[in-house]
């Protein structure tokens, strides 16, 4: 009896001891789980926010881009653009021309509100109160135009927004830095209105120094910060960059609100950052469910069905421990596959966006209105077939970057065998290819449009050399038609002109210039070469490439 006392002890004691192990296992695996799941949910959120972020600053860099502005003091400058704007689906509060007027401008934009039909066409500060125009000394930001026109917005024209504390700093860092900035946040329309923030784009004029004005998209906060799901496992808060003490959230109905942050309070589980508008946002997130009490109640559970039953835990727990370890193992796998796959999406959304919006603004400069509709056609299917190409080269490579002779390539240049190529076939990266390519097609598509001096198509040379060692090496590209002059030449086209002189050199962080020589004429390009080579892009493609391997 007591041989059998000591065996049911010894039975009982092991149980207990597996009992114990196996709820301090759940307990430590429901954590990991819980902290994965966590984390990857916030990845995923934080990735759909600087999507939706970088979709709008996108939209403000096309509009600035297709804006042309014959006069400034024009009330519907907003017109030829209303396609676009909505075409990318945003979900903007309100779109708006700022123009920068001179003093001598402001009576004229004020007869052109009031011919426009705005409801207070009168040139106002931004509180409404009427300005004295023969006092003004210095060139002002007046709102000219806004989208939607509604009985909500129809009064907001004529507004100078200088002054304002949040709007006047943001226009002015826009025009210094010449790119889309974005604002602190601010209440929308009226004073009582829906929290959100401005993004305004400079328009810079061929040939001026400074912009003609900005186009400005202002969007309400809650949307862009993904708060209204209440099947998520968390909660997220907007740090306030004007009061580093405070938190921006939104409620169920999306409405925002702040909220003090006091010494005691609990600290965010994850901190992430997104960029928008030239700055870096903190977005905080809270868990809405107590994961280590789950844990411990799930602990108490198995250990009190350990107890219970220990001479089916020992004969079970090395059974329940293989397949705990061979659970482990897939969740380890699954959970690398869908980071891979999560972000093999978001590289393959970021580079088919960047795509379409090239392919949207060749469409639209190509076909735009008067043009003949024959040469729009030529031009379209070769601009296009030209991306095609390079797009083509870029899935051989698996994104690996192109040769830069193959841009030269009969298939994608027009008169191929007319240029000459001389430099070191160096392989620039995919985002320098797309822009070199369409570069490449304009510049030898314009290069047929007429006969040169001699009365034969212009001989062409495409140079280019890298100068200076790493990391401080240079590209430079030249291209030179000869016996060509300008008289000879057809000039180039509104896209031409934009892809030539902004938007290949912006795309490579260089300077661009053409001009006429005697005999030639003459494109040259320059940009540092870590853009257009690009090894962080590479190398970041080579990750998404590999293959995953379970852990051992």
């Amino acid at each position: 009896m007591v041989r059998l006392g000591f065996i049911i002890a010894f039975i009982a004691l092991i149980g207990a001891l597996l009992s114990g192990g196996a709820a301090w296992r759940v307990h430590d695996q429901e954590l990991t789980l819980d902290s994965i799941a966590m984390a990857r949910a916030i990845d995923v959120h934080a990735s759909l926010v600087q999507d939706r972020l970088t979709e709008r600053e996108l939209l403000a860099r096309v509009a600035s881009g297709l804006f042309r502005a014959p006069s400034m003091v024009k009330a519907n400058m907003l017109q030829p653009l209303r396609s676009s704007i909505y075409a990318f689906k945003t979900d903007f509060v309100l779109a708006s021309w700022i123009a920068r007027l001179q003093p001598n401008e402001l009576a004229k934009a004020q007869d052109e509100l009031k011919r426009e039909g705005f409801s207070n066409p009168i040139i106002r500060d931004y509180d409404g109160q009427p300005l004295d125009l023969k006092g003004i000394d210095k060139p002002v930001n007046v709102m000219m135009d806004i989208e939607p026109r509604n009985p909500e917005t129809i009064g907001l024209p004529g507004r100078v927004l200088d002054q304002d504390s949040i709007i006047g700093p943001t226009l002015a860092r826009a025009r210094a830095d010449g790119k889309p900035v974005a604002s602190d946040p601010i209440t929308l329309l009226r004073k009582n209105g829906p929290i959100g923030i401005v993004l305004a784009a400079p328009v810079q004029q061929e040939g001026a120094s400074q912009p003609a004005g900005f186009v400005a998209f202002s969007y309400e906060l809650a949307p862009l910060m993904l708060t209204n799901d209440d099947l998520s496992m968390f909660s997220v808060a907007l740090r306030n960059p004007q009061e580093p003490n405070n938190e921006l959230i939104a409620d169920d109905q999306g409405i925002i609100s702040s909220r003090a942050v006091r010494e005691g309070d609990p600290a965010p589980l994850i901190l992430r950052t997104v960029t928008f508008g030239g700055r870096d946002w903190t977005l905080g997130y809270y868990a809405k469910t107590n994961a280590a009490l789950r844990a411990q109640q799930t602990a108490a559970i198995v250990a009190a069905i350990g107890l219970a039953l220990t001479g089916i835990v020992c004969g079970l727990f090395g059974y329940v421990a293989y397949n705990n370890l061979r659970l482990s193992r897939e969740i380890q796998v699954r959970i690398g596959f869908e980071r891979r796959l999560t972000a093999v999406i978001d590289e393959l959304n970021h580079r088919v966006k960047n795509i379409l919006a090239v392919i949207q603004s060749i469409v639209t400069r190509t076909l735009r209105h008067g043009s003949d509709i024959d040469v729009s056609r030529e031009l379209l299917i070769g601009r296009i077939h030209a991306m095609a190409n390079v797009v083509s080269l870029l899935s051989e490579s698996q994104w690996q970057g192109v040769k830069l002779k193959g841009l030269f390539e009969a298939r994608a240049i027009p008169h191929a065998d007319r240029i000459a190529i001389n430099g070191p076939d160096i392989a620039v990266s995919a985002r320098a290819a797309q822009s070199l390519s369409l570069l490449f097609f304009e510049l030898a598509s314009h290069s047929d449009e007429g006969l040169s001096l001699v009365g034969k198509h212009p001989h062409i040379v495409a140079h280019w050399e890298v100068n200076g060692e790493e990391p401080e090496a240079v590209f430079h590209f030249r291209w030179e038609e000869f016996n060509t002059s300008e008289a000879t030449r057809r000039p180039d086209s509104d896209f031409g002109l934009i892809l030539l002189d902004r938007v290949a050199p912006e795309a490579l962080g260089g300077t661009s210039k053409r001009y006429f020589t005697d005999v030639s004429y003459v494109y040259e390009l320059t940009a540092p070469m870590e853009t257009v080579v690009d090894m962080t892009e590479r190398d970041r493609t080579e990750q998404i490439s590999a293959p995953v391997r379970p852990a051992r």
